[in-house]
């Protein structure tokens, strides 16, 4: 295949195959250093505070949460529909880049199914510790009559989140998985000819006999398209399902059509903005600034200011519908979040999501790796703000005045959120050190695209 050689390079450096494999390979073969500790051990101490806020509420009760009899959904279900959002980039990237052939996704693929894992486990944690009983939580399933006389209700949307959550986890978790056999069995051999029999051994065992075989390619490809055909139709029916848990009900501001598009593109726009975060810190603490450079933040870039747009967009819908529909209700449902006393949130979120992400334009701000950090921040903060108004301020004021009440978070809920956060920083962490956080077998095929074109433009150019 012929590249035009007008393309920038995506792996600069003039790299050599060894060299690509060593760079690569040296966060998994050689020690961590102290950037990789600090963040760590800042992410461990974050884990163990959440640890104790969870057994706090196993012991103590729900109660210990501000949920009310008002709002019975708070910080909980914001934080589940955030970090399930999280876990959409991962997916497309991976899968409908993939079948688009996009070769820019291959430095930042492996990271971004890796951060889905992560991020789901975290959203699961949530639905599960808001049961209560937290030993009972088999409940959910449609289990034998014997096991009890409950049996789930098939009508319910809470239901089918449990069947898009746990299909979407199980096809992302062996995608993520098949493409790291090769890169597994590259630190086999390497390992062995280091006469490492422990890491020989271990990644013997992970890479399943991998030989490298032309054989072992085709039925690799093969699986990595079917697995790729079925993870697409899955990025767009696991946030839709989680709309639905809002969408089904007569709560004003919930019961709306536009949630199932509007939640979908404001997953991938929140996933690829938390992909940014994580690669921007993972290539100066791994030091791959030649593998993850300036044409993939800028790639990305442009796919927030696609997905910003569409959330700005569904905002400014929202608006209208409620007001061209005559129903007071809904009408005051969102005047009331952005007039109301959860103000701040609202507009918030807009700053973080609509505003800020258009700075995108600007080719300097673009192409600018601390100014996109920043923005990534920024729209992680508007995506938490936007689940929070979304849940919050339609149930704190519905129907009866005589039930609107507000709702504050207590310390517990706080410490939980943060737990998740370091269990979500602590599991990134240590797949840096045991596994490739860039698809090595990928690149390897950039790297040859660039030699095969060199003598035509310089070798510096795709």
């Amino acid at each position: 295949m012929q590249e035009a050689s007008i393309r920038v390079p995506l792996i600069i450096g003039n790299k050599s195959y060894t060299q690509l494999s060593d760079d690569i390979c040296r966060p998994v073969e050689g020690k961590a250093n102290k950037y990789w500790w600090m963040a760590f051990i800042i992410s461990f101490l974050a884990l163990l505070w959440g640890v104790a806020s969870l057994s706090y509420t196993v012991g103590t009760g729900i109660g210990s949460w501000g949920l009310n009899k008002t709002v019975g959904w708070a910080w909980d279900i914001t934080n589940f529909v955030w970090w399930i959002g999280i876990g959409h980039a991962g997916t497309l990237i991976s899968a409908i880049l993939l079948l688009f052939r996009q070769r820019w996704r291959m430095s930042i693929n492996r990271s971004a199914e890796a951060m889905t894992i992560f991020a789901v486990i975290c959203a699961a944690l949530f639905p599960v510790f808001h049961m209560g009983r937290v030993w009972l939580a088999y409940w959910v399933l449609p289990l034998p009559n014997q096991f009890g006389s409950l049996w789930p209700n098939f009508n319910s949307p809470l239901l089918w989140d449990v069947f898009a959550i746990s299909t979407y986890f199980s096809v992302s978790l062996v995608f993520w998985y098949l493409g790291l056999i090769p890169d597994l069995a590259t630190i086999r051999d390497r390992a062995a000819r280091a006469n490492n029999k422990m890491r020989n051994t271990i990644y013997g065992i992970l890479s399943f006999g991998w030989k490298g075989s032309a054989r072992d390619w085709s039925r690799f490809e093969e699986v990595a398209l079917v697995l790729a055909g079925l993870s697409t139709p899955l990025v767009l029916s696991v946030h839709t399902i989680v709309s639905m848990d809002f969408a089904t009900s007569v709560i004003p501001g919930w019961h709306t059509t536009i949630f199932p598009p509007y939640f979908v593109a404001g997953a991938i726009f929140s996933g690829f903005a938390m992909v940014l975060t994580l690669m921007l810190i993972a290539r100066k603490v791994l030091n791959l600034e030649d593998y993850i450079n300036v044409e993939h933040v800028e790639a990305m870039n442009k796919i927030i200011i696609l997905t910003g747009s569409i959330v700005g967009i569904a905002y400014i819908t929202e608006f209208f519908i409620a007001w061209y529909s005559g129903v007071e209700y809904e009408a005051y449902a969102f005047i009331n979040r952005a007039t109301g006393p959860y103000w701040w949130a609202y507009w918030s979120m807009m700053t973080c999501n609509v505003i800020t992400p258009q700075l995108f334009w600007f080719r300097g701000i673009r192409r600018s790796m601390v100014a996109t950090f920043i923005i990534s921040i920024f729209v992680n903060i508007g995506m938490w703000f936007e689940r929070f108004v979304i849940i919050v301020t339609s149930l704190h004021r519905d129907y009866l005045t005589s039930s609107w009440t507000m709702y504050h978070p207590t310390f517990i809920e706080v410490g939980i959120f943060i737990g998740t956060l370091g269990l979500f920083f602590t599991c990134f962490l240590i797949f840096s050190r045991v596994f490739p956080v860039i698809a090595l077998s990928e690149l390897k095929s950039v790297l040859k695209a660039i030699r095969e074109n060199g003598s035509s433009n310089g070798g510096h150019h795709e």
